[in-house]
This record gives structure tokens, sequence and C-alpha cells, in this order.
């Protein structure tokens, strides 16, 4: 059960990082770069529409990594 609620964290903390690697910030960062070229040729809504998938895999990701980590305190 242990190896398993850690093997999740991991897998979870991964994603986690990566969601919000991929989130724009003041600088634009590493979404203005991938993004970038996508909201010239689609268009700003699909770039909004990218932003909030991102804002609500973080949300999801966070509230799992919280979840994971308190059972994982609770069995050890």
């Amino acid at each position: 059960m242990e190896t398993l609620l850690y093997v999740l964290l991991i897998i979870v903390s991964l994603a986690l990082i990566t969601v919000v690697l991929l989130q724009a910030g003041r600088s634009a960062g590493l979404s203005g770069a991938i993004s970038g070229g996508a909201e010239q040729m689609i268009g700003k809504q699909k770039a909004r529409g990218i932003e909030a998938f991102l804002t609500r895999a973080t949300v999801v990701l966070a509230v799992l990594f919280f979840v994971l980590t308190l059972l994982l305190g609770y069995f050890l």
C-alpha cells in the first residue's frame, strides 16, 4: 500500500511541476514559448482555453498531492 502511494505521489508531483511550468507568468514563462505560435495561427481563444485547462489541472493535481501526502502520513 505504501509503495503504491509513493509511486502515485511521485507521478502527481512530476505532473504538478510540469503543469505549473507550462502556465504563463508575468514573463509569459514556458507557456509563451509553446503557445505563442499557436496563438498567432489559431487565435487568442485557443490560448485562453489552454490556460483555463492548465489552471484547472493545477488545482486538481494540488488537491491530489495533498490527499496523497496525508494518506502517506496516516499509514506511516
